[in-house]
């Protein structure tokens, strides 16, 4: 009976109170060995892979659980990314994101207009609209995502109205007068690292 509570405890004092271990890196070279325990809220591992322009940077860290694989297209900048939940499982790269074109049409906003069109690639298969506070502004956002990544724009704090649609150029026209760069930026970075 001894041995039983001996047992018992031993197995409660080791998988109580243990936290994900996830590796934990910004990277222009993909290498990554830093590691960090998660906080208790953040219970999913995330490896992405973010091209703006011709800079291609790795991220992995710790995110929530609502962080999704999938991929993204503004236009002018890319992003993928692979969610899991064991420790260190993110030790691999997220994929560079696709440049084969999938068939799918959709608009983007480059800091004047949100005509232009970019032809979305991979498993982007929806077309995205949403509005992002940017300095204070309000700021359009529009381009390609996977379904995954749609599933759970509605829950990022920070997009209001997300919305995603499936047929071509769905996403509409708008103009906008905020530069599409920092938006870029900033929209990639908080879907990455949050």
């Amino acid at each position: 009976m001894d041995l039983q509570i001996s047992v018992l405890l031993l197995f409660a004092l080791f998988t109580g109170g243990h936290s994900l271990s996830c590796y934990d890196c910004l990277s222009l070279t993909g290498s990554c060995t830093q590691t960090s325990q998660c906080p208790t809220e953040l219970t999913k591992c995330l490896s992405a892979t973010v091209t703006v322009n011709s800079t291609t940077v790795k991220v992995k860290s710790c995110a929530p659980a609502i962080c999704q694989s999938g991929s993204v297209n503004l236009g002018i900048g890319k992003g993928s990314s692979q969610c899991c939940s064991n420790d260190l499982c993110n030790l691999q790269d997220a994929p560079d994101p696709a440049n084969t074109p999938n068939g799918k049409t959709c608009y983007f906003c480059d800091g004047n207009t949100c005509s232009n069109t970019v032809k979305c690639s991979g498993s982007e298969d929806r077309c995205f609209n949403a509005t992002v506070s940017f300095g204070g502004q309000p700021v359009v956002v529009k381009g390609c995502a996977s379904k995954s990544i749609c599933d759970v724009s509605n829950l990022i704090p920070t997009l209001n109205g997300a919305s995603c649609c499936e047929g071509n150029l769905c996403n509409g026209v708008q103009s906008v007068t905020q530069s599409f760069l920092f938006l870029c930026c900033s929209l990639l970075s908080f879907i990455l690292l949050h």
